[in-house]
Parts: C-alpha cells; structure tokens; sequence
C-alpha cells in the first residue's frame, strides 16, 4: 500500500503540468500504463494555439474556437482557458522547449515561428518542427523523472477508484485507486487525498485512429463508475488526414500540411475541398474529414491525396522532417508525390464534466485533459487548442489542490482475489476487442443513424454482459482492463449519439440532418 498527497493516473501533459506545479510542497504518485513519455501528448504534431502575435487577439482566438465548436463551446471556459494562452506558452519556454524558431521577426513570438492551421483566421500556433508533442513531453519528463518528491510507477494501470462509495462510508470523495501492476501481476492499493485524472481520450475504440494503444477510455469510464456525469460524447473527432499505409499504423499528418499550403486531391488529381467548403483545406476538421469520407465513398476509393509537393523541397523538408522522414521509409517522397491519407478517430470533445478547478462530481477527484469536458471545444474542437487545455486547466487544478490542502485519509482494504482463478480462454478478450472496434466504425463513425447506433448499443449490451462475467470469476490482466474500460466508454458513445436529435459539429445523423436553434450539451448522469 502506497500513499500521496496527490494520486496523478495519466502522464500526459495535462499529467505532467500538475505534478510539477505541485511536487515542491506536496508528495505526488504519478501512474502511467508503459512508460513516462507513452502518453498521447507526445504524439501531437501540430503545435499549440495561444494569442501570441500582436496582430492577433483574445478575441479572434475565441471567435474561432466558437466557429469551430458549432455553438456548443462554453463561453466562460473558452475565454478563461484564451486568456491564459499566453502565459501556458511561456511557461513551456522557461521549462526549456525547443520550439522551432524564426528570427524574421514577420510571423514569430520572441523568435520563435508561428503556423497556422484549419480553422484559425490568424498564424497563432507555436511549435517544434512537427513534432511538438514529443519535444514538450521530453523536455518536461526530464523534470518529473528527476524531481524527488514525484514517484513514478510505471508499466502500471488503474483499476479503479477507491471513493466511499466503494467502501461503504458516508460521503462521496475519491481516495485513491487500486492499481494494477503489469510486470508483477499484482493489484496495488494507492491512496491520496487528491487523485486526478489525466488518462486521455478513447481513440481505440475505434478499428481506425490516430491514438496510441493506450488510448482506452480508462480515466472516462472509471470517473463514471465512480459518479461522475459525463458530456458530450458524440463528439469523436475524426483527423481528416491519417497515412494510409499497411505499415503506418496510426501515423498522422498534421493540420500544419494543409495550413502551410496542402491541397486535399482525388485519385486522378482533381481537387475537391472547395466544392464543399469556401474555406477549402483550411475548414475546421469535421468539415474536411465529411467531405473526404464523402468523396471516397462516391468514388469508391480506398483514400484520397494530401499534395505539398508543388512547395520547394526544402521548405518541406524544414517544416515536416518527421513526416518527411517516415513517409520516405516507407516509399514515399513527399517533396515530389502527395501523401496517401484516410480520416482516424484522433479526439474524444466529450468526458467528465469537470469545472475550471478541474473539479468532477466527485469530491477529490479531478479530471485534466481530454478524459474532461469543460466545454472549451464544443461539438468539435478547434486544431491545436488541446495542448493548451491541458496546461491551463493542469494549473488551476494544481492550485485548487493546494488551496485544499492535505485530507486524513481512511482505513482502506487491499484488493481481494480471493473468489477469482486464472483465465481459462483468453481468446474471448481479443476476440470482443477486434468486434468492439469494427462495429464502432462501422455504426458509430464520421455519419451515423439511428438504426446503426441501436444495432452497435445492442451488441455493446451483449459484449459488458460476457466482459462483466469474465471479470467477476477471472483474475485481473491489462487487456482485460482496457476492455472493460473501452466497453463502458463505447456505450457513453452511443447513448449520447442516440440523445442527440440533430446534425451538429463531429456528429453528423441522416436522420437529422439539421441544426436546432438551440445549443445544448448531452449529459448523462450514472
């Protein structure tokens, strides 16, 4: 049994951001399922959107993530999280990342470059090459793994939420959680006095996504079987532009590709984004990734083409290295052929409904990043506005922990598997995970009905049925964790897909194809 100030689940940014605003004057455990740097964070390309420029405004920024977020976005967080851009910028600059610089002075931010991407009226976005993600996660990782007051466990997963709930005491706060350690097949006890959760999105319930393996719905589905309300989980965000390669799993080509200049072409060459769009390449996401869905399924191509060759080669090359680097290993020169590429799940807008504090239904409990909804993005979320939740959300919830304070904790059990055996047929769990995912593509993807949405929650019903037996008799193991965790977040799909008679933002339904007058989120409540 381990014990916290602070039980931090996810190592992501949003992770890292409040452990390091907290580690001098608390003790923080910070849980991740591989290794430190594993989390989705590191995977985002793009960059990070903050008003930066002093032809670019507060307001600009907000107008666009408004556009974007199709009348759902929550005016309060929008502003609050915009106008603390700025500062989550340079906060990251102190910590030493290297972002890309430009010393023209033309489009730059104390000399560093800023791009542009669908959906922004302004070049606001700072990053590092193309592979911001992993140049902030470096540099970050640097300082949680040395600072002594911060415990990493890695190769470790949370099973699920200690609350009094779950110990049958009068009261409704979380303390901890039961852990699961991969490398010694056994169940922790770790409690704190505050626990968050930064586990990320659910991109893997989907066949097709831009997610890493560890994108599994764990931090949404046990804030929810802790008591938490979750909202707006329609919203998946589908990345127009995922490499379509048998050997590139989940690569992705960032928005920056069409915001410097791609053009978006069918097999024979003929582009087609500005017959759906005056906005062409550079509309939000879930345009673009309706219109190539649109397209290929007319055509019955198996992708479509995102073309930067007709740009200099070395302007590619400067700004796009990593993909420049990958696609040529696998046969592809970018500088002289377009890019062969297929819409992905990449973002789930939805989650725990959180406040700006970061504070759930659940007294502390926290939740941080995309497992969160705070209503900054709506019904779809705005290129690169991501990355800056998780740090300015990640700092009001550190100091919303400070404020709190140390809590007693209560005498606590250790997991019991004494009334479980070993797994029998291990089969059954890679056999409900590949089914899960094809009929969540299949019924629950960029365009929905409603008889698709009752034919996947019907074999959803069937598949917790067989996972929850499973569960109750078998020891537990990470597969079968992430399965029931997918499982869970897949139903919260489909109930608030099926809540929502209407066709708004990443939820488009040929049953209602148009917008209601009035914008109002889903919230499910367990």
């Amino acid at each position: 049994m381990q014990q916290f100030d602070v039980l931090i689940i996810g190592s992501g940014l949003g992770g890292m951001t409040i452990a390091l605003n907290l580690a001098d004057r608390l003790r923080v455990g910070l849980v991740t399922k591989r290794q430190l740097r594993d989390g989705g964070s590191g995977w985002a390309q793009g960059g990070i959107a903050a008003v930066l420029d002093g032809q670019d405004s507060i307001e600009l920024h907000i107008k666009d993530t408004f556009v974007a977020g199709a009348g759902l976005c929550d005016p309060a967080a929008t502003r609050y999280i915009v106008e603390h851009s700025k500062d989550a910028i340079d906060w990251l600059i102190a910590m030493g990342v290297p972002f890309t610089r430009d010393d023209s002075g033309e489009t730059s931010y104390q000399g560093f470059h800023l791009t542009r991407e669908g959906g922004h009226s302004h070049r606001r976005i700072i990053h590092a090459a193309d592979a911001t993600g992993a140049a902030v996660i470096d540099t970050l990782a640097l300082k949680v793994a040395a600072h002594p007051n911060i415990t990493v466990l890695e190769n470790h997963i949370a099973l699920d939420l200690i609350t009094d709930r779950k110990l049958g005491r009068d009261g409704e706060r979380a303390w901890g959680a039961y852990v699961y350690d991969i490398d010694t097949d056994r169940v922790e006890t770790v409690l704190a006095s505050h626990t968050v959760l930064a586990t990320g999105g659910a991109g893997k319930v989907y066949l097709y996504t831009s997610n890493p393996d560890v994108a599994t719905g764990d931090g949404i589905a046990m804030g929810w079987r802790a008591g938490c309300r979750v909202s707006n989980m329609e919203f998946i965000q589908f990345h127009p532009t995922c490499l379509y390669h048998p050997d590139a799993k989940s690569f992705l080509i960032t928005e920056a590709v069409r915001g410097e200049g791609g053009i978006l072409r069918l097999p024979d060459g003929t582009r087609f984004m500005p017959q759906h769009d005056e906005r062409a390449e550079l509309a939000p996401r879930d345009v673009v990734a309706r219109a190539i869905d649109f397209e290929m399924k007319k055509g019955g191509y198996d992708c479509v083409y995102l073309d930067i060759s007709y740009k200099p080669a070395r302007f590619v090359k400067e700004h796009f290295p990593t993909i420049y680097q990958r696609c040529l290993e696998l046969g592809i020169d970018i500088t002289k052929e377009p890019i062969p590429v297929v819409p992905a799940a990449h973002y789930t807008c939805g989650g725990l409904v959180v406040d700006l504090k970061g504070q759930t239904d659940v007294a502390g409990l926290y939740g941080v990043g995309e497992v969160a909804c705070t209503g900054l993005h709506g019904a779809n979320r705005l290129a690169s506005n991501s990355l800056l939740e998780c740090m300015v959300l990640g700092k009001a919830t550190a100091q919303a922990i400070l404020d709190a304070g140390p809590i007693a904790l209560p005498q606590v059990p250790e997991w019991d598997e004494s009334q479980v055996t070993d797994p029998d047929e291990e089969v059954v769990i890679s056999h409900n995970w590949d089914e899960l995912r094809r009929f969540m593509w299949d019924y629950v993807g960029i365009v929905r009905t409603n008889k698709r949405l009752e034919r996947a929650l019907h074999r959803i019903t069937l598949l917790q049925g067989e996972i929850d037996e499973y569960y109750s008799n078998f020891r537990v193991a990470n597969d079968l964790i992430e399965l029931r965790n997918l499982v869970t977040t897949a139903e919260l799909i489909v109930r608030c897909a099926l809540a929502r008679k209407e066709s708004r933002g990443l939820h488009y339904s040929r049953d209602y194809p148009g917008m209601l007058q009035q914008a109002t989120p889903t919230v499910l409540a367990p």
